[in-house]
């Protein structure tokens, strides 16, 4: 399981705004991503919070710049790509991997991935921290990117 070896965060997100954009594909992955992203904010302290929807992955790139232009602390992006019989897969879990990254870097805000890119929707739900699943990506992202905001204060 790829969450071996995470590292314990507590983080102090009071002050900070944060928004969080999610795809709509996979309603059941997604309501867990969310879930988990908002439960780790509250746990943060943080109040401030826009959630936006998108369609689907292949949209947070634009969506996440657009956020992280608006004064936002941190961006929380959460997604789900599950592995089809084409390409269209790999293209878009790179789309998104790239763009997501390059809307970190260009503007200096914080993106936390919450992109889940599995083979099929079994690993999905296993990630989604739903009942019965091992790992909480969404909780994660957002926790990564509070304390990667409070890193670059």
């Amino acid at each position: 399981m790829s969450g071996h070896g995470a590292p314990t965060l507590s983080v102090d997100g009071r002050g900070l705004r944060i928004a969080v954009v999610a795809a709509s594909w996979h309603t059941t992955v997604m309501d867990g991503l969310l879930d988990g992203s908002r439960r780790a904010l509250r746990e943060a302290g943080v109040e401030d919070v826009r959630e936006v929807r998108v369609p689907g992955s292949f949209e947070l790139p634009v969506a996440a710049a657009r956020l992280a232009r608006e004064g936002y602390d941190a961006v929380v992006a959460l997604g789900v790509v599950v592995r089809g019989g084409t390409p269209h897969f790999d293209y878009v879990c790179q789309a998104a991997t790239s763009g997501l990254t390059q809307v970190s870097v260009d503007t200096g805000v914080p993106v936390g991935f919450g992109v889940l890119t599995c083979d099929d929707e079994a690993q999905a739900l296993d990630r989604a921290g739903l009942s019965g699943s091992q790992e909480d990506k969404g909780h994660e992202a957002a926790t990564a990117a509070v304390a990667t905001a409070l890193a670059l204060r």
